[in-house]
């Protein structure tokens, strides 16, 4: 079985690959790159903690372009859950093309604001394949010791990159109509 893992370079997806790489589960790691609002430092984590945990190369997808666009015409409260369901959607195609069951994504609940119940539920909606959140109701003090014990920690330090067109105040409640109407002012 294979399970296409969203990863990024922060602490929390990687994590969740390794849980469900315990399992027995073949890991395809796919990466969204926003440069070059970004440097490729989230790049370079992200392959860095791949190579860690023994998973393939990550897929690298660059998505800089599609988010201008969000930000630029859409509501802006919006941002992080309209990004977030393109990430599905491109994370469906490549899944399905890679043989793989399932996407794994490192989701928290109500760690950020897109990932509130109304929020996941959006983004959930976005795809027609399974999505398996292992960390959702883990707190940060466990998924950090876990960073340790599995050595992703130390590569997964610094400041995260996907929030660097973001608002300031993101929308922590949405209704997916309105977030289907949003995606509709943009052609993806």
């Amino acid at each position: 079985m294979k399970g296409m893992l969203l990863i990024s370079g922060g602490f929390d997806s990687p994590v969740s690959g390794y849980l469900i790489k315990k399992q027995g589960v073949e890991i395809i790691p796919i990466h969204f790159s926003y440069e070059p609002f970004t440097d490729n430092g989230p790049e370079i984590k992200t392959k860095g903690a791949a190579k860690i945990l023994g998973f393939k190369e990550p897929i690298v997808i660059n998505i800089s372009k599609e988010c201008e666009k969000i930000a630029k015409f859409c509501k802006h409260k919006y941002y992080f859950i309209l990004t977030k369901r393109l990430m599905m959607r491109i994370a469906e195609k490549e899944a399905r093309n890679s043989g793989c069951n399932f996407l794994i994504t490192g989701e928290n609940l109500s760690q950020v604001s897109s990932q509130t119940l109304t929020n996941l539920y959006a983004i959930t909606k976005a795809v027609n394949i399974q999505i398996l959140r292992p960390l959702l109701a883990y707190d940060k003090t466990e998924i950090l010791k876990i960073a340790r014990e599995i050595g992703t920690y130390e590569i997964s330090i610094g400041p995260e990159a996907c929030d660097v067109l973001g608002p300031k105040h993101p929308a922590t409640t949405c209704d997916l109509k309105e977030i289907e109407d949003e995606e509709k002012k943009i052609i993806l």
